[in-house]
């Protein structure tokens, strides 16, 4: 029995939020139907504000196509990336050296290690560095080198080559989006780079990201889903989204 256009667009947006992005040919033979067929549901998905047609298929409507600006973004997602934050504070053992990168979500861990004063810090955000001088009691480790106004971030040779320094416990990292295709990816290649080695560097990474981060691919690879041990996420995230995470050995933390 032939599917009716209800089901072959449940499939389709199903794909495409779990890999971002769709193609004509390959759903042509996963829905059997004709490449017509599909080109008339995406022209219909489209007009639904569902997905944006590209050549040879079609990609998941971004509400932002750059990132917006860091004060912007805190605003972003605020409930959720408190809770986010809440969780993933939990998570730190006394004892521990962490890296937190420079991020929205990420920067939610500070306001919950006001009391933990074992606990060695190691950021290249300002944003990080300007909460934990008010508000943590631990020991704080600045990666300096160059500052990027733009990012509010050090980034460069310097940064990575103080990061070859240590070895930590947890790195903590933030995202653009998250994708079964292109993995953990950023806006910015410089700030990727950094996520990057921050995780080269610890014994478990640890993705922070709010359910709006998923089955987006933004500019710049961080890594493979498989290299993060852990995702923290909130409640919005779906269950097809967990279950796949948690097939790829990835254990997956709710927040609530």
């Amino acid at each position: 029995m032939s599917l009716t256009f209800e089901d072959r667009r449940m499939t389709i947006l199903y794909h495409l939020e779990m890999e971002g992005k769709v193609h004509v040919h390959h759903l042509s033979k996963l829905l059997s139907v004709s490449t017509e067929t599909v080109r008339r549901d995406l022209d219909r998905l489209e007009k639904e504000g569902k997905l944006r047609k590209v050549y040879g298929g079609a990609v998941k409507m971004r509400i932002e196509h750059v990132e917006p600006p860091f004060l912007k973004r805190t605003q972003m997602m605020k409930k959720e990336k408190s809770s986010i934050g809440k969780l993933a504070a939990s998570l730190i053992e006394d004892g521990e050296t962490i890296m937190v990168d420079n991020g929205t979500t990420t920067i939610e861990i500070l306001p919950y290690l006001r009391d933990r004063t074992d606990i060695t810090l190691i950021t290249h955000s300002v944003p990080v560095l300007n909460l934990a001088m008010e508000t943590f009691r631990g020991t704080i480790i600045f990666a300096g080198g160059e500052v990027n106004p733009e990012y509010q971030a050090t980034t460069g040779s310097l940064t990575d080559q103080l990061l070859d320094q240590f070895k930590v416990n947890k790195a903590f990292i933030s995202v653009g989006g998250i994708s079964l295709v292109d993995g953990i990816t950023d806006f910015h290649l410089a700030e990727a780079n950094i996520s990057r080695k921050m995780m080269q560097r610890a014994e478990e990474s640890i993705v922070l990201a709010d359910h709006s981060k998923f089955g987006l691919s933004t500019f710049a690879r961080v890594s493979r889903l498989e290299e993060i041990s852990m995702l923290v996420t909130d409640t919005g995230c779906s269950k097809e989204w967990v279950d796949t995470m948690e097939a790829l050995g990835i254990e997956v933390r709710i927040s609530e």
